[in-house]
């Protein structure tokens, strides 16, 4: 089977040594080049035709995110991003995601060397899921502006069942976008939503407030023991585990520490199996683009507890492993396109309203 052939493209010299070294040393990988900015990249992206690059963000010339945006039009290829964990750092990474990285890894402020290493595991794992993805040419952003919202069909006055029902929503590479997807459809009197996106420390909080200026439902970054409402979107803080729990009348949110399950942290798996556990049938549960298989057991757990779940199709997946295991696993009722989803669950809810009116 034929080497994954890598590209390293980053203005330091540690780095691209780094980079090249780890990447050197799996088996099935070779590093075929480092260029130190994005023009001597381009010439090795012609002539050496890589299946990967490794992307730093900030770099003279030209910076990481002007690299990849014209990269995403002219040249769609994987890409996983090496940033800064800072909070700009964190602010232009969802920026490359959304132009069309794969992933990001977060290269650490000090004890660079050090910090590389200890991330070596890391970062070859999120090359081979790159290779794997479904790359999409960047189209050109709409007369409107990127990340605008569009207009979600109206739903008003859920009333009780807004305040029963909550959706649960799983997702890890490529997950960023596809959770602003749905959520930038969902009006702002939607049920409370509780998200588990696989991301590390230092990014969910920025993550929540790009959504937040986006979509309809306030969006934030959630906290231990605090009200899950109707109108809300809540995501699990890189580096803890989010679940729910009942307390009297109310929903709360559970943010904890612990064990990393099935190796992440936040873990799908822990927060759809509080789903199952406490909001049974009145769950609603989404598996979005990802690698893996976490979350997928609980999900079915979920379907046994009666909720209603949803998984995104293949066709717009970044990565089908998390919902292809869910369906698998035959937690699912209904596989639908990115685009599908936030409208379907709307019907169901209006029709759900349609039953309940129709019983008084």
């Amino acid at each position: 089977m034929p080497k994954i052939r890598a590209l390293v493209v980053d203005d330091s010299a540690l780095v691209r040594s780094l980079l090249t070294e780890i990447i050197n040393r799996q088996p099935d990988m070779e590093c075929i080049g480092a260029a130190s900015d994005p023009y001597v990249a381009r010439e090795m992206i012609r002539n050496l035709n890589p299946d990967v690059i490794t992307l730093d963000v900030e770099m003279p010339r030209m910076d990481g995110i002007d690299f990849l945006s014209k990269l995403m039009r002219l040249r769609p290829m994987p890409v996983v991003m090496v940033s800064t964990l800072t909070e700009r750092g964190a602010d232009v990474t969802l920026r490359a995601l959304e132009l069309g990285a794969v992933d990001f890894v977060a290269k650490p402020k000090i004890g660079i060397s050090n910090g590389l290493q200890q991330l070596a595991q890391e970062i070859t794992d999120k090359i081979r899921i790159a290779t794997k993805a479904q790359v999409r040419k960047l189209q050109a952003a709409p007369a409107g502006g990127a990340g605008e919202a569009r207009a979600a069909p109206a739903v008003h006055n859920l009333g009780r069942l807004s305040t029963e029902k909550i959706i649960f929503i799983g997702a890890s590479t490529g997950g960023t976008e596809a959770t602003r997807e749905v959520l930038m459809n969902l009006p702002a009197d939607a049920p409370a939503v509780v998200i588990t996106q696989h991301m590390p420390p230092g990014f969910t909080r920025s993550y929540a407030t790009r959504l937040d200026g986006l979509c309809k439902i306030a969006v934030k970054e959630a906290q231990d023991a605090e009200r899950v409402l109707p109108g809300h979107a809540y995501i699990a803080p890189g580096g803890h585990h989010l679940s729910v729990e009942r307390s009297g009348a109310n929903y709360i949110a559970r943010v904890l520490d612990g064990e990393p399950v099935n190796r992440h942290k936040p873990s799908v798996e822990v927060l759809f199996k509080s789903a199952a556990r406490v909001v049974g049938p009145n769950a609603i549960g989404i598996m979005l683009t990802g690698m893996g298989a976490d979350g997928a057991k609980a999900m079915k757990e979920m379907r046994d507890a009666g909720a209603y779940n949803y998984a995104q199709d293949e066709a717009s997946c970044v990565v089908f492993g998390m919902p292809r295991e869910a369906i698998l696993a035959g937690a699912v009722q209904e596989v639908l396109p990115l685009t599908q989803i936030a409208p379907q669950l709307i019907e169901r809810l209006r029709s759900t309203l349609g039953l309940s009116l129709n019983r008084v």
